[in-house]
């Protein structure tokens, strides 16, 4: 089955990007660039989800949601550019299931997506890890328990810790940049100070690297980001 996402937002260099992404995972993006186009291909396409952005020309995202809601019930996730706590309650009032503040990644808009797709319908995520665990060298982590081990001893993580080491467990070998990784591991806007995330990776080697100093598993790509090696 085919699941079909209608992505409104007058940004239309963001759509394209974020196309390319959905592409990947096998979901249609149907793009508009206005509320009203956005409303009209509602109705026209049947989507299984919408992600509108707040402020469109037309109509906005608001505006848009709510005609949406008078007949459908189906999953909506708001991007709003401010990150102002009223544009999330509004929206979350009139029944929006998610939002996400801009500048986003893309990849974090289509891990939300695929969250929205599983709880609301029969998706099956193709590229998903059927097991609950990853294993990368000594090192086992569990998504379910949220626990990780390090040569079969418990390795005591932070929530934060945990996402960076989850998001890298399950691309071994991909690079990721500081700000990639800030918006897997943080649910907040752009990444503020540059030193954020460095000192994130200096704790997380000091537990799952046999020498912090000269690390084996947690690579740092100069001038590019972070990997974790395959091995």
């Amino acid at each position: 089955m085919e699941y079909k996402v209608l992505a409104a937002d007058d940004e239309t260099e963001l759509l394209d990007a974020l196309e390319l992404y959905t592409e990947r995972e096998s979901i249609k993006l149907i793009k508009a660039d206005n509320g009203i186009t956005a409303l009209e291909l509602f109705r026209s396409e049947k989507p299984h989800l919408v992600l509108l952005d707040i402020m469109m020309p037309g109509l906005d995202g608001f505006a848009v949601l709510k005609k949406i809601r008078e007949e459908s019930k189906i999953p909506a996730i708001m991007l709003t550019a401010r990150g102002e706590d009223y544009d999330k309650i509004l929206g979350l009032e009139l029944g929006a299931d998610d939002y996400i503040t801009k500048p986003y990644n893309p990849m974090v808009v289509v891990a939300r997506i695929k969250a929205q797709l599983r709880r609301n319908y029969d998706y099956k995520d193709n590229n998903a890890v059927e097991s609950k665990e990853i294993k990368c060298f000594d090192i086992v982590l569990n998504k379910d328990e949220g626990a990780v081990t390090k040569g079969g001893k418990a390795a005591e993580l932070t929530k934060t810790e945990f996402l960076i080491l989850e998001l890298l467990m399950q691309n071994r070998g991909r690079i990721f940049t500081k700000q990639q990784i800030f918006d897997y591991a943080w649910d907040s806007g752009y990444i503020a100070d540059d030193n954020t995330v460095m000192v994130h990776i200096s704790n997380l080697r000091a537990k799952i690297e046999d020498n912090p100093k000269t690390p084996k598993i947690l690579k740092t790509i100069k001038g590019l980001g972070y990997k974790i090696e395959k091995e």
